[in-house]
């Protein structure tokens, strides 16, 4: 089928191209009346604009780059879904590309959606954060980020979005302690990741609080990947002491940690308790089914296009907002096997 140009209109319509062009854009120099049979015909005729066109004319595509660490990550695709259903509402489509959790690589994208003329970029789970202002300067294109902290240097193209990492792993730790447990492990991530830092900070601080000193043996950094979360708790098991429990950088760290804790025989959680974070719908599935912190991950993809929507539209807005987790109590924590679970 043969594509309708303004051309094709401006015929059936008996009038210029100028006018049909201002008609479809509801310009106020066209009469009203006529307005409506020019937009009554091209609907007749099947018009469809060009976005192409529509594009060199605004200057906006209608496009938004979304940068992630990598597709596989089952907290990536909530999170995505939910840019992807507040975009597709107000018409624009989302185009996707993985940074492989590579601080080049994620520069190189956003330059490459850059030149591809996208109107806002998303940012998940950025290794970049603050390096991200000067570069903006110049691009000057809106981003938000996903997941990693507002740059403390402010800057009108930069917003962020992210859960309130030291109090949800606060609360983890809260539990964890209110169930009797002093030495208590946690599972990072190498990568460098802001929301590690934060997690590892609320597990710092909430020892501290309690009074129970830090143990750097207790703490290993894995990749945030179930493999790593294996090779993390196997390490953990060698110390002389090991942990009654483990708090877990994500839900992906955590399975790794159970295959391990099953495989040498260890109860989950009658010897050592676990704890994840993210609440992905396979920690409803493990056995024992995971505890875990749920993380809002579709709203806050929500949030982080709706930012975009309002930094294009020139509202007023937070350029930081912080979201709640929440601690999911499952099967996977219990009083360790010493303690009748009366907290001192």
């Amino acid at each position: 089928m043969r594509h309708v140009s303004i051309k094709d209109i401006a015929r059936a319509a008996k009038v210029s191209h100028p006018t049909v062009s201002r008609a479809l854009r509801h310009s106020p120099l066209v009469r009203s009346e006529t307005a409506k049979e020019i937009r009554k015909i091209a609907e007749t005729m099947g018009y469809r604009p060009s976005a192409i066109g529509r594009s060199l004319a605004t200057r906006k595509t209608n496009m938004i780059g979304v940068v992630v660490t990598t597709i596989a990550d089952p907290f990536i695709a909530d999170v995505v879904r939910g840019i992807e259903d507040t975009a597709n509402e107000f018409g624009y489509s989302v185009f996707l590309a993985n940074s492989n959790a590579n601080p080049d690589r994620e520069i190189q994208v956003v330059h490459s959606f850059h030149e591809r003329r996208v109107d806002g970029i998303l940012v998940a789970a950025s290794r970049v954060g603050a390096l991200y202002v000067p570069l903006l300067s110049r691009l000057r294109v809106p981003i938000v980020l996903i997941n990693n902290q507002h740059p403390d240097e402010p800057d009108e193209f930069v917003r962020s979005v992210m859960i309130d990492n030291i109090k949800a792993s606060s609360a983890v730790m809260s539990h964890l302690i209110g169930l009797g447990h002093r030495r208590i492990a946690y599972i990072g991530d190498k990568s460098g990741f802001q929301s590690d830092t934060e997690r590892f900070a609320g597990y710092r601080r909430s020892l501290e609080l309690a009074s129970y000193a830090f143990s750097p043996e207790l703490v290993v950094h894995g990749d945030g990947k179930a493999e790593g979360g294996l090779q993390a708790m196997e390490k953990l098991l060698q110390i002389a002491d090991p942990p009654t429990a483990v708090f877990c950088y994500n839900d992906m760290s955590a399975l790794g940690a159970l295959r391990t804790l099953c495989a040498q025989g260890i109860r989950v959680p009658a010897d050592i308790s676990l704890i994840g974070f993210d609440d992905l719908a396979i920690a409803s599935y493990t056995s024992p089914l995971l505890t875990t912190v749920r993380q809002p991950k579709q709203q806050m993809g929500r949030i982080a296009m709706q930012m975009l929507l309002d930094t294009f539209s020139g509202v007023e807005s937070k350029s930081s907002i912080k979201v709640e987790g929440e601690l999911i109590l499952r099967e996977s924590t219990a009083p360790p096997s010493w303690c009748d679970g009366n907290a001192n």
